[in-house]
């Protein structure tokens, strides 16, 4: 192998040395310069300007087309497809991990596989499968997760051996594989023929395309879009739509109202080699190593390789504005320990001829999905970039889903994975989304288990107790950029293992936990809440109540002191947000929400809230640091410290007063812990969190007081069957969904937002039901954990997937939360689902291809638990919020 290998370099260091090649690349480009570049004039006005003409705003262009809208111009600074798609692998892959992107990949799969016959535009669509290799158990375990996801979607797929990839594949070198899973369905396209293909369907749909067309501003008026700038004149318009790819950030903040896209561009190498001796066929299949950082598909009889390398290379991050990109410096040097990889896994290529590397610019975003949807600060401006290099398998899906987000408002599938508004502007930092990037590029192929954290961008965002809880042992994890402990590790534990412990199945901190979440129970524990979107909203008059009324389900108008869990939901009666609500007088309320709700609930908010100058809305996030004091002591450590009875016939469950705890005042206390065990939360105004934290950890030393983290919280409220927004609930999911019909006051006296899909729901009744499955014989010490998106099964037939998982430390079992539907057996077609249909089943949870028994529940219920708790002491009525 060594001595192939040198051969194969030497060749590579020859062509390195002899430049003659470089300029393959570059020819196409030179010619077409020729030509006359805008022969037709600008339109003075459109319904949509479209900016980008790669297969992100082709496919954009295409799905408006299709659903009616005609009057659309898309420009494109070059020429059509000559960006990053141009350079694009062509891979057509469905096998990922989030369930909207299988979505995405598995619809462009369909679409292309048509795209031919509809335009008369050769795509090269060749059907050739993927192998997804496993060197590795852990890696098998993950792709047996992901085929169990594929399967119950109706995309073939299955776990093959070594040997039936050595059958499949006659170059693979199968000695260090312990198995693999098996795509047949996976495609090899030209992305660039794509991208030409459903630009000529837009085109004969009425859509105008300009070639070599920059645009250098947007235009805003009263925080909407009204026209675009380009190099040829203006264009008023009503949308735009950002598909500029690596530029989409440049241009975002190129406009009188910036919008932050979080992307960053880093060169990707792939080589292309002559055809074989003898040339492989045109169907084998994609190989897909992710523990040797490769793929490798047949290309013209040869091979194309490229992968993701260790220490990838950002690009651009001063900002450059290259029309068309030309093929970057090759860097054999740097590509050499993916070539490597190549040549372990295929050693029979020591007769190689290497045609060229090629070296592209791709975009990655700081959590690895791409962006799409609305920006929270300009109505019409939408935006689709940052693919993390699978453009091609996403295009198609991903056109379409943002092409009915436009028009209907929203798309048909949940997209909140992917939605622009999970960053806020704290994500869109140059140095912070370089170092990002060169994290991310890596973790495409890096294995992901159960709670992994990112660990460039950190301690971005704090608590004012950061420091003081990050000496007594905490371990952090990181939501919206904001630091939230996991767990604490005590005196004398091995810390270094317990942080790199990674793992599918029981992890080390599964005693730490528990005995946290026993400590919740019995005694009292602390946890540091800060990171919770707090708002603060009021009025002159009556406007406050008169606006949050219309926009929230639940009855606002209750007594001053009171605090209200409810939905703010849309006009199909799905979650946008799920909250507390304290009214603080008559005429001001405290909103608690969870934290990624930062940017998207102000923006709902801002966008629905009437334009009153005497009604004020305010986010206090960073003005108030929130402690909750979990446990049946909780009680007896704050009316010590406050001097002031907190029994429950004095603090009521469910009730929020300022306070004074120690020497500070104006803590608001509320009676409510997110979790469904007795205690507090106190706001906490920052000045003054050291002090309380203090205080209260001082007095609490004879309650037997501990900190705790969030691993304890989840727990705590997976048992109880305490629902979470964006895992648990989201937009497609309504009360009567899920067992909240009593936070909805369908008669309170006025109309509001969902209503009329509510009152529809529970006269027809619904189509899908909030689940919580116990698993029965399943072994918590020596079995794979459920973690979430794990297939249910009822009577042996898929009914659903989980949505959250927990360990019960109280039950000694695991408790998975999920949706279950009712499919027609014949006919596929979704029938209501009622109580009955829910208790008469017996179920099966579906981890990694082995499937679990498991008792359903539903919610409310009666007590699981032996131990009885006063009912004024729990909050049956509770939401959990992360």
């Amino acid at each position: 192998a060594a001595r192939m290998f040198l051969r194969l370099l030497s060749d590579v260091r020859w062509r390195a040395a002899n430049p003659k090649w470089r300029g393959v690349t570059c020819s196409r480009r030179s010619t077409s310069n020729t030509a006359d570049p805008h022969p037709v004039a600008l339109p003075a006005q459109a319904q949509v300007v479209i900016c980008g003409g790669g297969i992100m705003g082709t496919s954009v262009a295409y799905h408006l087309s299709k659903m009616g809208w005609k009057d659309i111009v898309l420009l494109e600074q070059g020429r059509l497809a000559a960006g990053t798609t141009r350079f694009c692998a062509g891979i057509v892959s469905t096998a990922r991990h989030v369930s909207i992107e299988l979505k995405m990949a598995d619809y462009s799969n369909k679409l292309y596989q048509q795209l031919e016959q509809e335009t008369g535009v050769n795509t090269g669509y060749v059907k050739t499968g993927s192998i997804s290799l496993a060197q590795t158990q852990d890696r098998l375990i993950s792709l047996k997760r992901v085929a169990s996801s594929l399967r119950v979607m109706g995309i073939p797929c299955e776990i093959i051996t070594p040997k039936q990839v050595a059958q499949l594949h006659p170059l693979i070198n199968i000695h260090d594989l312990v198995g693999a899973m098996y795509v047949p369905e996976d495609a090899l396209v030209s992305s660039a023929n794509v991208s030409l293909a459903l630009a000529t369907a837009a085109s004969r749909n009425g859509v105008q395309i300009h070639e070599r067309t920059s645009v250098s501003h947007v235009s805003v008026q009263k925080g909407r879009v009204t026209g675009v700038e380009t190099d040829r004149g203006q264009i008023q318009c009503q949308y735009f739509v950002n598909c500029a790819g690596q530029w989409a950030y440049e241009l975002g903040h190129s406009g009188e109202e910036p919008v932050h896209i979080p992307l960053h561009a880093c060169e990707h190498f792939y080589l292309l080699t002559h055809p074989l001796n003898e040339p492989l066929a045109s169907n084998v299949p994609t190989i897909i190593d992710p523990d040797g950082r490769i793929y490798v598909r047949n290309w013209q009889g040869g091979i194309l390789s490229g992968g993701f390398e260790k220490n990838p290379k950002p690009l651009f991050t001063e900002g450059r504005n290259q029309l068309e990109i030309q093929n970057l410096q090759e860097d054999w040097d740097h590509f050499e320990p993916l070539l490597s990889a190549l040549l372990r896994r295929m050693p029979d290529l020591e007769a190689l001829q290497i045609m060229q590397l090629v070296n592209c610019p791709e975009s990655f975003t700081p959590d690895m999905r791409c962006i799409m949807g609305e920006s929270p600060t300009v109505r019409g401006y939408f935006v689709l970039a940052g693919m993390n290099s699978a453009g091609i398998s996403y295009g198609g899906g991903a056109g379409k889903y943002l092409a009915e987000w436009m028009v209907n408002g929203y798309p048909t599938e949940n997209v909140w994975p992917l939605d622009l508004k999970r960053f806020g502007t704290l994500q869109s930092s140059r140095t912070f989304l370089r170092h990002r990037v060169m994290e991310v590029m890596p973790l495409m192929c890096d294995l992901k288990v159960p709670r992994w954290d990112f660990q460039t961008g950190r301690q971005l965002r704090t608590s004012p107790l950061y420091d003081r809880l990050d000496a007594q042992g905490a371990r952090w994890m990181e939501k919206h950029g904001f630091e939230r402990v996991k767990y604490f590790v005590p005196p004398g534990k091995d810390l270094l293992d317990l942080d790199q412990s990674k793992t599918f199945y029981k992890p080390d901190w599964f005693d730490i936990v528990g005995s946290e979440v026993k400590c919740c129970k019995e005694a009292v524990c602390v946890i540091d809440m800060s990171s919770f979107t707090k708002f603060e909203i009021s009025s002159t008059g009556d406007q406050a109540l008169e606006s949050l009324q219309y926009l929230f389900s639940n009855d606002l108008d209750v007594p001053v002191g009171h605090v209200v869990h409810t939905g703010m939901l849309n006009e199909k009666g799905g979650y946008e947000n799920d909250c507390s609500i304290a009214r603080l007088s008559k005429r001001s309320f405290f909103m608690i929400s969870p934290t990624d709700q930062q940017v998207h609930c102000w923006a709902w908010l801002k966008n629905r809230l009437p334009d009153d100058s005497s009604l004020t809305m305010e986010d206090v996030t960073w003005k108030y640091t929130a402690l909750n004091l979990i446990g049946p002591r909780a009680v007896d450590v704050l009316s010590e410290l406050s001097y002031a009875p907190m029994t429950a016939e004095h603090f009521p469950s469910l009730f929020c007063k300022e306070m004074s705890v120690g020497y500070a005042n104006g803590i608001r206390v509320m009676s409510i812990t997110h979790t469904g065990e007795p205690g507090f939360v106190l706001y906490i105004p920052i000045e003054y969190a050291l002090h309380v934290y203090n205080e209260v950890m001082n007095m609490g030393q004879k309650y037997g007081i501990r900190n705790a983290g969030y691993y304890a919280l989840r727990s705590l409220r997976i048992e109880k069957f305490f629902a979470f927004w964006g895992q648990d609930l989201d937009a497609f999911t309504t009360p009567m969904e899920c067992g909240r019909e009593f936070q909805v006051k369908l008669e309170k006296g006025m109309q509001f937002v969902g209503q009329e899909a509510l009152l529809e729901q529970k006269q027809n009744g619904v189509y899908k039901r909030f689940t919580m499955f116990i698993l029965e014989d399943h072994d918590t010490d020596t079995d794979l954990w459920p973690w979430w998106g794990e297939p249910i099964f009822r009577n042996g037939r898929y009914v659903g997937k989980t949505t959250s998982s927990a360990y019960s430390y109280t039950l000694e079992r695991h408790v998975c939360l999920g949706f279950v539907h009712h499919f027609d057996e014949k006919t596929g077609e979704e029938l209501v689902v009622t109580t009955d249909f829910i208790n008469q089943g017996e179920y099966e949870i579906d981890i990694a291809g082995q499937r679990f028994q498991a008792k359903a529940k539903l919610y409310p219920f009666s007590s699981l638990f032996t131990q009885r708790r006063r009912k004024d002491e729990v909050e049956l009525s509770g939401y959990q919020r992360e």
